[in-house]
C-alpha cells in the first residue's frame, strides 16, 4: 500500500472524522479509500448506463446469423 498526503478543507475533515468517530470506518484511511472506491463505483455505474442506453437507441434487434457469430469469433481471436 501506498502513502500519499492529502489536504481536505475543515467539512470534509470533520465529515471523514465523525465517521470514524462512530465506528463506520476504523481509521480515517479507510475512509477515504472507501470514498475514493465509491467515486470509481459511481463513475463505472454512469458508463455502463450510457453504453446500456446507447444499445436501447442502436435501433431495433435483428436476429443473429452463423455469419454474425463467425465473424463475432473472428474478432476474439484477433483481439
Amino acid at each position: 500500500m501506498d502513502d500519499i498526503r492529502i489536504s481536505l478543507s475543515d467539512s470534509s475533515k470533520a465529515y471523514v472524522d465523525a465517521e470514524v468517530a462512530d465506528g463506520s470506518y476504523g481509521s480515517v484511511s479507510e475512509c477515504i479509500d472507501a470514498l475514493v472506491l465509491a467515486g470509481a463505483k459511481a463513475k463505472a455505474q454512469e458508463k455502463l448506463e450510457a453504453l446500456l442506453l446507447e444499445g436501447l437507441e442502436s435501433g431495433e434487434a435483428t436476429p443473429w446469423t452463423d455469419d454474425d457469430w463467425d465473424a463475432l469469433k473472428r474478432r476474439i481471436k484477433e483481439a
